[in-house]
């Protein structure tokens, strides 16, 4: 038998140690995110912050009920890897990635941990993911229409230039994203009568000579391809297109806001904003497998008109018409 003692003891040892049980229970609810970007936080710090707002719309509070662990390979890609294995060690509770790179170092690095894509132009084609609708593995998030918005783009900028016979297209090689919207281009290209030109940069190192294969090439227009390796270097490619009277088109209005002539693409920030649904799905128990891959709902087309003035270039009413942001 319980003596009336030993059973007030024990309410008063239960009720002496509810509030340690509580605060354990609190401290298990605090979950860890991995965010893997492949360049410095000054490259677009728009998406982050981006990120950070849904998270906050979403409930969570850094230091609160979330730790979220910054990863920037500052450029250099062979970090990546290396990167990606800290955040697993780290045991994290999912690992939200920057493009193509960053997810497949973190997908070589873990079969287990939740990996969500902020951007990818397009998962299936790189191998992130089986399908859309059911991407399975541990990789779920969103594409950017990468390959299907490249004719797109091209066809923009022969709506605007209409006698343009030759385009210089800037990209990199060693990017699976990036050969697959070259690959891509070949065919609008034709359609269109306009002969590409390659200029390849794999590093800092090759935009010089890369300009000057595109001033003797004669290019009627400056085409670029989105990588890590052009992200941290649109102003010097805008000052370029803009010395060498090149109209110029690429994915993100980035490059419209330094000075490039026009830009059509998905909205980044509302991409990384839409990222961390993704995150609360899985931290509430989803698998990411059975999260289909979304696209994007918001494309911009962005059009820097003191650009078209520097180039002598009248944008045609029909495309200004169709224009979300003119910069004037």
């Amino acid at each position: 038998m319980i003596t009336r003692r030993a059973l007030l003891g024990g309410l008063v040892l239960g009720i002496a140690t509810a509030p340690l049980v509580a605060e354990a229970q609190q401290a298990k609810k605090v979950s860890r995110i991995g965010y893997l970007i492949p360049n410095s936080p000054s490259t677009n710090p728009a998406r982050t912050e981006a990120f950070r707002q849904g998270l906050r719309e979403l409930g969570y509070v850094e230091g609160r009920n979330i730790v979220i662990e910054y990863r920037y390979a500052e450029g250099k890609l062979d970090r990546l890897p290396a990167l990606a294995a800290e955040l697993v060690r780290l045991r994290v509770d999912v690992i939200v990635t920057a493009g193509p790179l960053p997810t497949r170092a973190a997908k070589e690095a873990t079969t287990t941990i939740p990996i969500v894509m902020a951007q990818d132009a397009d998962p299936v084609g790189t191998g992130s993911v089986a399908s859309l609708p059911r991407p399975g593995g541990n990789v779920t998030g969103l594409s950017q229409m990468g390959t299907e918005l490249t004719g797109k783009r091209l066809e923009l900028l022969k709506e605007m230039v209409p006698k343009l016979s030759r385009v210089a297209v800037l990209w990199n090689p060693g990017g699976a994203g990036s050969t697959l919207n070259w690959k891509e281009l070949q065919l609008p290209a034709r359609q269109l009568g306009i002969q590409l030109h390659s200029l390849e940069v794999r590093g800092p190192d090759d935009f010089e000579k890369a300009f000057e294969e595109a001033t003797r090439a004669r290019a009627g227009a400056l085409f670029i391809i989105g990588n890590p390796v052009i992200a941290p270097n649109l102003k010097r490619i805008a000052d370029f297109a803009a010395k060498s009277r090149l109209p110029s088109i690429f994915q993100s209005s980035t490059f419209a806001d330094v000075g490039g002539l026009v830009t059509y693409g998905p909205d980044i920030a509302d991409s990384f904003r839409r990222a961390a649904t993704f995150v609360d799905k899985i931290l509430k128990g989803a698998k990411p497998g059975d999260l289909p891959i979304e696209q994007p709902t918001k494309l911009e087309l962005v059009i820097n008109l003191k650009t078209a003035k520097v180039l002598g270039i009248t944008i045609p009413q029909s495309v200004r018409l169709r224009a979300d942001r003119v910069i004037e």
